[in-house]
């Protein structure tokens, strides 16, 4: 038997498949980065030789690694080492932002930028004027960067460091807010507007700072029992980061990249290259191309029918119903030829009008290419009223659902969409009962990569502060894990080999402190993982 040995075996626990019979075992050998055995510690131990790695669970639960199916590692690699996280937990009010700016902007270099992220005006005590950037900032550029990288503040220094004066008009698909008494820049930029100063700020980032931010990146995101991430919108640059990682044998991630339509010419490039979707290897894959035409909730641009409710933003639009980013024969135009070059189609859509703008450039492409098992995805797909739920049922289209928002930004939409629209919002269970894929994720950093807390709020149907968002749309926790494994490694089409815990797939497995499948609900958020492993091999250990 010495020719069968295994390389590790988990042993002496409750490991979960989540196979199609949802069976438990308390074993399973791994051979190669595979497991080629599954069943009690009495089958196991002929496996077992002198180099074998015994992981002993301890009686511990084991589950599928978590696959977060859209996600920016590469944006936020890129930021850590120069910029601020600016979240409400750093950043609890108003003063203490521009405390925090006024610190670090005193050394008089008036060219460096000061450079922030993740910043919740929501919880943070709602945004600063461009005066009091201007005072804070002490002749120095700034840029804060909203968490749902929709929206930006900049300040007087921020403006004239990019070109922009005072009579610059709006981009196409964004808004420099102006006070409507006076005309003059409030230092809020909409989207495209937001885009052009985030450009400049990002230019002078080296395809090596971006490696060695997903090097740290992943080193932390493995403490989640993380094992796959899907990199939503990946531009050149961090192409060529992920293929420099794994050539340097340094990527502990399994990664899909979802190639950016945002970077003009880079879909068009692949295409005319003839790569297709699916091409690359278990560690680094092509997955997709991605479109990102609808905008956000939270900082009310999001795309919908009915105008946003609550308080406006100084300089918002009257009668708000946020906005789309491309021209709809544009956009259906590229879906048409991506999706008949062979890559799997991903398209934003927040809002219901954005969601319908999602749909109509996929009927086109189906309509140019009649195909049953395509997978489109609606990335985040969060207001799904009966009509769209219909209308994706029909176009077999997948609710690629931002479930992070959830927990992190439930709150913002319960306030700019009201309590009632939440019966409609990431509804999970009705998805599930008409048969609708609808595999989960965390567009982290736009909230934090913890997939147990998005878990929770799917469970519960609670934001963090414990507000409503409609009991009737709960799911059970085996359901809502399944779109954090099956679902999320189905919708990039590598169910074959991850998602679940089966002979023949990959070994990425996470050991958790409790038995998840016996805890109470309201106890999800609180799960922590003890060990993750990829192909066999422990990448973290807590």
């Amino acid at each position: 038997m010495s020719r069968l040995n295994a390389d590790a075996v988990v042993w002496n626990g409750r490991i979960a498949t989540l196979d199609d019979e949802d069976r438990f075992v308390s074993a399973l050998a791994v051979k190669a980065g595979r497991i080629v055995a599954l069943g009690d510690d009495a089958q196991m131990e002929g496996m077992i030789g002198d180099e074998t790695d015994l992981i002993d669970l301890d009686g511990r639960t084991a589950i599928p690694g978590i696959v977060d199916s859209h996600c920016h590692p590469d944006s936020y690699a890129a930021r850590i080492k120069r910029w601020r996280n600016l979240e409400p937990s750093a950043i609890p009010s108003r003063d203490a932002l521009l405390s925090l700016i006024d610190q670090e902007t005193k050394d008089g270099r008036s060219d460096r930028w000061f450079v922030g992220y993740r910043f919740n005006e929501n919880e943070s005590g709602g945004y600063p004027t461009l005066a009091e950037l201007d005072r804070a900032g002490n002749g120095r550029p700034v840029f804060i960067l909203r968490t749902d990288g929709h929206l930006a503040l900049t300040n007087a220094a921020g403006l004239k460091a990019c070109g922009i004066g005072a009579d610059e008009p709006d981009p196409p698909f964004g808004r420099f807010d102006r006070d409507p008494k006076t005309g003059a820049f409030t230092g809020l930029l909409r989207e495209t507007a937001a885009q052009r100063l985030l450009a400049h700020v990002h230019d002078g980032d080296t395809e090596a700072d971006v490696a060695d931010g997903l090097e740290a990146v992943f080193r932390d995101w493995h403490q989640y029992g993380i094992t796959s991430v899907y990199n939503s919108l990946t531009p050149r640059k961090s192409l060529r980061a992920y293929q420099r990682l794994q050539r340097q044998r340094r990527l502990t991630m399994r990664v899909g990249v979802i190639a950016s339509g945002r970077e003009e010419g880079l879909i068009d490039q692949l295409i005319e290259a003839g790569v297709q979707s699916g091409f690359g290897d278990d560690i680094l894959r092509l997955v997709a191309v991605e479109w990102c035409p609808d905008c956000s909730t939270s900082g009310r641009t999001a795309a919908y029918y009915d105008p946003y409710v609550g308080p406006k933003v100084l300089g918002e639009p009257d009668d708000n119903r946020g906005m789309l980013l491309y021209d709809a024969e544009d956009l259906q135009r590229r879906a048409v030829a991506a999706h008949k070059a062979g890559h799997l189609v991903c398209i934003e859509g927040v809002g219901d009008r954005g969601i319908d703008f999602a749909l109509d450039a996929i009927e086109a492409a189906l309509e140019a290419r009649p195909s049953y098992d395509h997978r489109m995805r609606v990335e985040h797909c969060c207001y799904v009223t009966p009509a769209i739920l219909e209308r994706l049922e029909r176009v077999r289209a997948v609710d690629s659902s931002a479930t992070g928002f959830m927990y992190e930004l439930g709150d913002a939409y319960i306030a700019n969409r009201g309590a009632e629209a939440m019966q409609h919002m990431w509804p999970h269970r009705a998805l599930i009962d008409a048969g609708i894929p609808a595999p989960g994720h965390s567009d982290a950093m736009v909230c934090q990569a913890n997939p147990f807390t998005a878990i929770w709020s799917m469970v519960n149907r609670k934001t963090a502060s414990g507000q409503s968002l409609d009991r009737r749309q709960a799911v059970t926790p085996t359901e809502a894990l399944r779109a954090y494994t099956t679902l999320g490694a189905w919708s990039g089409r590598e169910e074959a080999i991850k998602g679940s815990l089966e002979i023949g797939k990959l070994a990425d497995i996470a050991i958790l402190d409790r038995d998840y499948f016996a805890i109470p609900k309201d106890e999800i958020r609180d799960v922590k993982v003890d060990q993750t492993l990829v192909g066999g091999e422990t990448v973290w250990r807590r």
